[in-house]
């Protein structure tokens, strides 16, 4: 098989608690690539919204999805790679980061809500609540095949989906 034209940028989406941060970290370390999470692009007024228990409006997302999208631009017109976790969960926002680029790749933690939920029950310390996540699910565009996703599933550990998503990447060796 082909190897693929490396991108330089990997966006980790899914809803909040299927591991984005875990398994963009791990990613970036693997590929050798710069790790953000795509959190601390938020507003502080989306962050207390969030704490607060209420979602975020579209009209919320947009200013914080320009500014993770002005760094995509920023790290691949520097020449450098970059993993961002980012819940991305409508093909509206997705098309704000992507912005018709072919060098920057959708990676979708596909998982279940009840797996999800009992994750997002043990987590401590994080500004999105579990009550929170029906409206996650609600909101979710799964990525069609014209966005070219890498969809893997979450039911697994964190090294077998870093391998799973390392597998269908299919890079060429540099």
């Amino acid at each position: 098989m082909v190897g693929s034209k490396t991108p330089c940028a990997l966006v980790v989406m899914g809803v909040s608690g299927s591991g984005k941060s875990t398994i963009a970290d791990h990613l970036a370390g693997r590929l050798g690539w710069r790790y953000e999470d795509g959190d601390r692009f938020h507003p502080p007024g989306n962050v207390a919204k969030m704490s607060a228990g209420h979602p975020l409006t579209d009209e919320d997302r947009w200013p914080w999805l320009q500014a993770i999208a002005d760094e995509i631009d920023r790290v691949c017109t520097s020449g450098a790679h970059v993993v961002i976790a980012c819940s991305a969960l409508k093909r509206a926002y997705r098309d704000v980061l992507v912005h018709g680029r072919d060098d920057v790749r959708i990676v979708f933690l596909d998982g279940m809500q009840d797996l999800i939920a009992a994750r997002l029950a043990a987590r401590k310390g994080h500004f999105m609540p579990p009550g929170l996540l029906a409206s996650q699910f609600g909101t979710l565009e799964r990525p069609g095949s014209n966005e070219r996703p890498i969809i893997v599933s979450i039911d697994a550990p964190v090294e077998a989906i870093v391998d799973d998503i390392v597998s269908q990447l299919n890079l060429v060796p540099q």
